[in-house]
């Protein structure tokens, strides 16, 4: 008997499981391994978030269910936070909806509002988890492509016509997840126009919104005039305030679709623990000191490996925000040969582009997410293995 479902069987491997496996088989052989593969926040939770938590766990009301739609506190710390940073007015009611984090929310949300063979415009290259979450709920992938020459901006004038009318959803995520770019508003604004032309809605994928530099501040689809009328706006605790392994983020914006997520995941589950949404609702609720401070950390990464990238003859530049480096293989190589090649000689775990997609052959990525001393040695294997000097015990 057969207990696997197709959609599973033919779901494409997830790379970074794959180099996360090889990572523990290395590491069992007594090598040093410097993993820039998955952006997950090297840097502590805030003190004053754990402390929260604790006082909030410690309280046994907070030991039973959560609402569906996740406690009022939570809901209305994102709306006063919407308002604050984006002057955007939320209802906490019937426009916010907590989340088990961005991810749960960006694959639960395909269930929601796709039907099976829907067409789902996504980001090439962008984050694969877009594809498979579209995969799995029976939906189409169609690719956007993003080019490099045009700053990774979406190219609308470009995308076919019939595609546009048979697409039900588009997927955009700025700052940008794997290249770092961002966008203006105005992106935003010509995104509303050409999803009201052609009748399909809009999720935007703000995982990274808050990690930014130079004074750029990333603006929210939802400051576009009559965006809450076909777009959703998923946001994460997880980068900002280093809260990966808490699973707490939220949605904000339309709200039949908010209704329709909320439906899917008052099936399948009952929110987040009660003291992780009061914990992240004071995080919201905080003056985000702590977050300028991160940020300050992760442009200083930057600012030490994009010239050591350049003194290996890559063409990369400093982004105004996540903390990315997206930078083309060196000549000879694959995104993946690179990637294998800087895993099993050097030591060292980087994203092959083409995880992201087909235009992200020719590209790899690099998380800011180590120490400053891990990245420069990082470099520094890069820098043998480019000239045929690896040797890693």
């Amino acid at each position: 008997m057969e207990f696997v479902s197709d959609r599973v069987k033919s779901l494409p491997p997830y790379i970074f499981s794959q180099f996360q496996q090889r990572k523990k088989q290395l590491e069992a052989q007594g090598r040093d391994i410097i993993d820039l593969g998955i952006g997950a926040p090297d840097l502590p939770t805030p003190d004053f978030i754990i402390n929260e938590l604790k006082q909030e766990a410690e309280d046994p009301i907070n030991h039973r269910y959560s609402s569906y739609h996740g406690c009022y506190e939570f809901r209305e710390a994102v709306a006063n936070f919407y308002q604050e940073h984006y002057d955007v007015d939320l209802d906490p009611e019937t426009e916010v909806l907590a989340l088990i984090g961005s991810k749960e929310g960006l694959a639960n949300l395909m269930t929601a509002i796709t039907n099976p063979a829907d067409d789902v415009l996504i980001p090439d290259p962008g984050y694969p988890v877009y594809q498979s979450a579209i995969h799995l709920a029976g939906a189409k992938s169609q690719y956007f492509k993003l080019h490099p020459d045009k700053g990774y901006q979406p190219q609308f004038q470009s995308i076919n016509s019939q595609l546009l009318h048979r697409a039900k959803l588009m997927l955009l995520n700025y700052p940008s997840n794997p290249t770092a770019a961002t966008a203006e508003l105005s992106t935003f604004m010509e995104a509303i126009s050409y999803a009201k032309k052609y009748n399909f809605a809009i999720a935007h994928d703000a995982a990274y919104s808050l990690v930014t530099f130079n004074q750029y501040r990333a603006p929210s689809i939802l400051q576009v005039e009559g965006a809450k009328d076909i777009a959703v706006e998923f946001g994460s605790l997880s980068k900002s305030f280093n809260m990966t392994g808490w699973r707490i983020g939220y949605v904000v914006g339309n709200k039949e679709i908010i209704r329709a997520l909320s439906v899917v995941k008052s099936n399948t589950d009952t929110s987040q623990f009660l003291p992780i949404q009061k914990a992240a609702a004071k995080a919201l609720n905080s003056d985000f000191t702590i977050v300028k401070e991160h940020n300050s950390i992760y442009q200083q990464r930057m600012e030490k490996i994009i010239p050591a990238l350049q003194s290996l003859g890559l063409n990369v530049t400093k982004s105004m925000a996540t903390f990315f480096v997206w930078a083309p293989v060196p000549e000879g190589f694959t995104s993946m040969e690179f990637a294998e090649s800087m895993l099993e000689e050097a030591g060292v775990i980087i994203t092959p582009g083409v995880a992201f997609g087909p235009s992200g052959e020719g590209y790899f990525r690099i998380s800011l997410s180590v120490p400053d001393d891990r990245l420069e040695e990082a470099v520094l294997r890069m820098k043998k293995l480019k000239t045929g000097g690896v040797n890693q015990a």
